[in-house]
């Protein structure tokens, strides 16, 4: 082991969609980055999650003088709920660090809240809040996968676009602005063809990319795309309200680190979503966790010594 490897430490945000490692050294400055494919064990198989967790972390090694294992590590993974999770991916991931510290991606965006303590929310291509108070106590809600659950995240509304757009063609609901932007950002003639399209030639992460058009029709006046968008917004707020419920968090408006791609980037589903929570409870200072992979590392320095 090189010595010098010793000064530095990773972060690792393994989401639904992609993996990102960032290495800082010890005074917490990036020092290299890399990026790979999903990092949920559930969702591409372990041997496929690994493989990308070590491509994203050799490409930002690459940018480093240092070799494995490094000092401190925070591995932040989609899919990583249950104990089992925890016993069958840990020895695996020892080799990189000295010391691993492994949690849901999740719990990782909680790294931007002062001493680890309030809620995060995320919808990106999942969704999930999670929440952990002074005492060190940990609640979650949502987070149950595309099938079951994961309301308000980007799947959720592109697959509700999805669905309005085939009401819309049958006739068996209201005509939607949906359907123009669909058949456009798919190249599409009509929309008799999305069952071979989303059947043979879709993935998950594309469905969620659908989102940013259910916003953009929602912005443009549309009532069913404004729904669907409002409706996504109360689930997030209602997921919150949840985790808050189980902790002991002060009385005081609460702090929030809000991450994933659908909330950071739509600002307008952002606001909606801000909107919702306001009416449930007070809110203290909004952190939008941009790099929740940076933020784990220099969390992992600091906590982790």
């Amino acid at each position: 082991m090189d010595d010098s490897s010793l000064s530095y430490a990773i972060g690792v945000d393994g989401g639904g969609t992609k993996t990102l490692a960032v290495i800082v050294d010890a005074q917490g400055n990036e020092q290299g980055r890399g990026i790979a494919g999903s990092a949920n064990c559930k969702g591409v198989g372990v041997d496929m999650a690994l493989s990308h967790i070590f491509s994203a972390i050799e490409e930002a090694m690459r940018q480093v003088p240092c070799s494995l294992p490094l000092q401190r590590s925070w591995f932040g993974l989609a899919g990583v709920d249950q104990p089992s999770d925890y016993a069958l991916l840990l020895p695996l991931l020892q080799p990189l660090a000295q010391k691993v510290h492994l949690t849901n991606d999740a719990e990782l965006v909680l790294s931007a809240l002062p001493d680890t303590v309030g809620i995060a929310l995320i919808a990106g291509t999942g969704s999930i809040a999670l929440g952990r108070d002074a005492q060190g106590t940990s609640a979650r809600a949502g987070g149950w996968g595309y099938l079951i659950g994961d309301e308000g995240s980007g799947y959720d509304l592109g697959r509700r676009g999805l669905q309005a757009v085939a009401r819309a063609t049958d006739g068996r609901g209201q005509a939607t602005l949906l359907v123009e932007l669909l058949l456009r950002e798919w190249s599409l003639d009509s929309a008799n063809e999305l069952t071979s399209k989303v059947y043979k030639d879709v993935d998950k992460a594309a469905i969620a990319s659908l989102a940013t058009l259910v916003c953009e029709a929602a912005g443009n006046g549309d009532s069913v795309a404004y729904d669907i968008v409002e409706e996504a917004a109360q689930e997030l707020a209602l997921a919150l309200v949840a985790v808050k419920k189980q902790l002991n968090l002060p009385d005081k408006p609460l702090d929030l680190a809000l991450s994933g791609g659908l909330i950071l980037h739509e600002n307008s589903f952002r606001e909606q979503v801000i909107h919702e929570i306001s009416k449930r409870t007070a809110i203290g200072t909004i952190t939008l966790v941009e790099d929740p992979a940076l933020d784990g590392a220099r969390a992992a320095l600091r906590l982790f010594s």
